[in-house]
């Protein structure tokens, strides 16, 4: 039985790659969505997390959301701010 040894460079690596590769999602999104507004469910989708992973993006204060009647609304630019401050670190 072969074991591989994962480094702390490797997840940082992994991250790297992983940050990019969501960033050119939004990007593609951004491209054939001219929506300035999404929804949870849409951001969820676009960034393929959990409602719980959106909510403590929320509360973290990472990801900016307006509610409006019980509905959140985030701004795509914001999400492509987050993104960037990700990849950046």
């Amino acid at each position: 039985m072969k074991l591989d040894i994962l480094t702390k460079d490797d997840l940082e690596l992994f991250r790297k790659q992983l940050l990019a590769d969501i960033e050119e999602l939004v990007s593609k999104s951004a491209q054939t969505n001219e929506k300035p507004w999404l929804r949870s469910s849409e951001v969820k989708e676009l960034l393929g997390i959990s409602s719980g992973t959106l909510m403590n993006l929320r509360v973290k204060g990472l990801l900016k959301a307006t509610k409006i009647e019980g509905l959140y609304l985030y701004r795509l630019d914001d999400i492509k701010k987050m993104l960037d401050e990700g990849a950046e670190e």
